[in-house]
């Protein structure tokens, strides 16, 4: 059974190391991610899961000790998920979305539950994810869940995407989704709205829809808004 969940952004700019001189921009939202992670602390799950987009079309497994790295940004900068003693024989890396939650666990110390990663790939439609997320809620009697990914990446003339006016209103839609626990309005996303605005977290959040489904946890957005043209959203489910 769901537990709790937090919802976080994913770009490595959030790693102060990659942002390099224009780190501050962003720490109003590192500190929303700070406080997320206490929300998931404070539910003493058995077991923790970090959901993230993958480039792939299909639902990657990432065992805990998987390592990643920040080095593809010029940066000295590695990371891994869960504890410092555990060691992956995968030998795969973690994709970045998943890296950023790994930092973001280190970075506050996290020593609870042990971890999973789960990457889920852009084109997977919506009831696949939302199996995904029932599956996971079944895994444990307290499970955890560290969702990562980005609203729309079309909120200005200098975004990746370029300004969209569909963008603004599709992120107000779900950051009142996320912040209000709204299973109902995150398995209904627009999926093909979502690809066309850059969304890159469609696809989690309908992981927590589904994970959430019987789980009756009280939202609380924590942080919304768009740096570089980004819709970026933290949010708690307790």
């Amino acid at each position: 059974m769901l537990a709790a969940a937090a919802v976080c952004p994913c770009p490595p700019l959030l790693v102060p190391e990659v942002a390099a001189g224009a780190a501050p921009e962003l720490d109003a939202a590192r500190a929303a991610c700070t406080d997320a992670l206490g929300v998931l602390a404070a539910a003493r799950p058995d077991r923790l899961v970090v959901v993230g987009p993958v480039d792939s079309g299909e639902v990657e497994a990432y065992p805990e000790g998987t390592v990643g790295s920040f080095r593809g940004f010029g940066v000295d900068v590695d990371v891994r998920l869960g504890r410092a003693g555990e060691e992956a024989t995968s030998g795969r890396e973690l994709p970045y979305a998943l890296a950023v939650g790994a930092w973001l666990l280190g970075r506050t110390g996290w020593s609870g539950a042990p971890i999973e990663g789960l990457g889920v790939g852009e084109p997977l439609a919506a009831e696949r994810c939302i199996q995904e997320g029932r599956d996971i809620a079944a895994r444990a009697e307290r499970v955890a869940l560290l969702v990562m990914g980005d609203a729309s990446a079309c909120r200005t003339l200098k975004a990746p995407g370029y300004l969209d006016e569909r963008a603004e209103p599709f992120d107000a839609g779900v950051a009142r989704a996320l912040g209000s626990a709204d299973v109902k309005a995150l398995r209904e996303l627009d999926t093909g709205l979502a690809r066309e605005l850059k969304v890159s977290g469609r696809a989690p959040w309908q992981v927590l829809a589904g994970a959430g489904e019987h789980a009756a946890l009280e939202g609380a957005l924590l942080y919304e808004d768009a740096p570089y043209g980004v819709g970026y959203i933290v949010a708690t489910w307790s």
